[in-house]
């Protein structure tokens, strides 16, 4: 099956959009490329945690203004910690099969958004890992894998979560268009760019 990368932090809740509304699209034609999703830790990025009370105000504009359907669980006080050892579950996924790490990722993002668990907690992180056949990382901070990912994604000019790479083409966060206003964000769909990604990627893919 073809693949097509992106660079995403799991808790990065535009990520969880732009993967379903890929999903969806992909489903809608017929199948498409398999998602290899990348480590992108924006903690590392930003050399600092990620604020759940932020989080839930780009949550709050996203539900409002685009997806009503999405984030169902999402809770503040049970947002993770980290996304580090989850992303790293991800990545040992991805060297079994891309299918397999396609499939933990998103289950991962389900998890933290739509059944409000915290992927941070090793039980939570394990019983996911379980599900597919996995065994969880180790607790204990090293994420080899996860800091591979984000050392690549500085050397091909990611920008940001999600970043997706179609063949010579850059898609930063395709299919929202995102400002900050005195109000707070204003999110709103950009159906030809997202568009023309998925012409992009079918075609990078052989499916077009």
């Amino acid at each position: 099956m073809p693949t097509i990368e992106v660079y995403a932090d799991i808790r990065c809740p535009f990520t969880h959009v732009g993967i379903r509304r890929f999903l969806q699209r992909s489903d809608e034609l017929g199948g498409g490329p398999t998602l290899v999703v990348r480590a992108w830790p924006l903690e590392l990025v930003n050399d600092g945690p990620m604020d759940p009370v932020m989080i839930g105000e780009e949550i709050e504009a996203i539900r409002a203004q685009v997806a009503p359907d999405l984030f169902a669980g999402f809770a503040p006080d049970r947002f993770a910690a980290t996304s580090l050892p989850a992303l790293e579950l991800a990545a040992i996924a991805y060297e079994a099969a891309p299918e397999l790490g396609e499939a933990v990722s998103v289950a991962l993002r389900w998890a933290q958004f739509e059944d409000g668990l915290d992927i941070a907690d090793p039980t939570v992180l394990a019983s996911i890992a379980d599900d597919h056949d996995l065994a969880a990382p180790p607790m204990d901070g090293d994420v080899p894998r996860t800091r591979r990912d984000w050392a690549q994604g500085q050397a091909v000019g990611v920008i940001g979560s999600p970043h997706f790479l179609v063949g010579g083409e850059a898609f930063f966060c395709p299919g929202l268009d995102i400002s900050h206003t005195d109000a707070g964000f204003a999110i709103q769909p950009d159906v030809e760019t997202f568009d023309r990604f998925i012409d992009a990627a079918l075609a990078e893919s052989g499916l077009a």
